[in-house]
């Protein structure tokens, strides 16, 4: 597999992790109650954090030379 696909695939899982901490965090905001909205509000903000720093690295290590 060559480099530009990896990263392709790399930032695809990243908007995955996106897309999964917005609809945790809703799930948090307006469905549950307790501890547990504060355990999903947590894991969702994780994801987050994890999701932009992987698409940080993505953008920032430059054009791949194919």
């Amino acid at each position: 597999m060559s480099d530009s696909l990896m990263k392709m695939w790399i930032s695809l899982g990243s908007m995955g992790f996106m897309f999964v901490s917005i609809l945790l965090i809703f799930l948090s905001r307006f469905k549950l109650k307790g501890v547990l909205k504060f355990i999903t509000a947590l894991f969702a903000y994780i994801l987050m954090i994890i999701a932009g720093i992987i698409i940080f690295i993505v953008v920032f290590s430059g054009p791949t030379p194919e």
